[in-house]
């Protein structure tokens, strides 16, 4: 439940909930795009899907699972070790380039009922309590998916992949979410649904809640099946 103690702060945790995270009072809310507020996995699935078949390869649902949360460039490296291929720089640069445009073409079919459960309704609840949002995204589509689906006006701050260097389980996209909401990382959880956001979120001194099972993101400080569990 999340629980408002007061203007601005946020308590995400019940009072029953154990150990040393009991409670504690936050200020910023910092999401991940893909698998958190909107699904748009599938779509990165079909297209890096259909470059793999281009290349002359198999890649499955479960190959996917190690490109959540992860950069173009990083996702476009484990392809080609899956699929035991070498590129040099400028044919990767095409690949990757010819991949991110299948993404969008599949990403102009998104509106807003491809929100996830809760999601609207939480980012408005937040909005109303003052505690600051941002966004964190590995996406370099992220303006895009934010205008398609009619969101961008409820985050006070966006950081995705084209402000970025570094790839998750780094945590430089967390931290500059909250340094452009002026807060301390302390202040500050991350709501993901990948192992290197729950990573990276950990890694930069944040509370982190992983939206899906433990068994799939250890290491965070609380689990939920979306957001809308954070209304309840």
């Amino acid at each position: 439940m999340a629980v408002d103690m007061g203007s601005g702060v946020i308590y995400p945790f019940e009072k029953s909930s154990p150990g040393v995270f009991q409670n504690p009072p936050i200020k910023g809310a910092i999401f991940d795009l893909d698998g958190v507020l909107v699904d748009t996995a599938k779509y990165h699935y079909l297209a890096w899907k259909r470059l793999a078949w281009e290349l002359g390869f198999k890649f499955s649902k479960k190959d996917n699972e190690r490109l959540k949360g992860v950069s173009r460039t990083r996702s476009l490296e484990i392809l080609l070790e899956l699929g035991h291929c070498t590129m040099g720089a400028e044919e990767r640069e095409t690949a990757a380039a010819r991949k991110n445009a299948w993404y969008v073409e599949y990403l102009h079919t998104l509106d807003e009922k491809a929100m996830l459960p809760g999601a609207g309704e939480y980012l408005i609840y937040l909005r109303k309590q003052r505690v600051g949002i941002a966004l964190g995204s590995a996406s370099k589509n992220t303006p895009l998916i934010l205008d398609r689906l009619n969101i961008a006006a409820l985050f006070d701050a966006v950081i995705d992949g084209n402000a970025v260097s570094k790839a998750k389980p780094d945590p430089e996209v967390f931290l500059q979410c909250a340094a452009a909401l002026s807060l301390p990382p302390g202040s500050c959880v991350v709501f993901e649904d990948s192992l290197a956001g729950i990573e990276a979120a950990k890694n930069g001194g944040m509370m982190a809640i992983g939206v899906g099972r433990e068994t799939l993101l250890p290491g965070a400080d609380r689990y939920i099946t979306s957001l809308r569990d954070m209304l309840l």
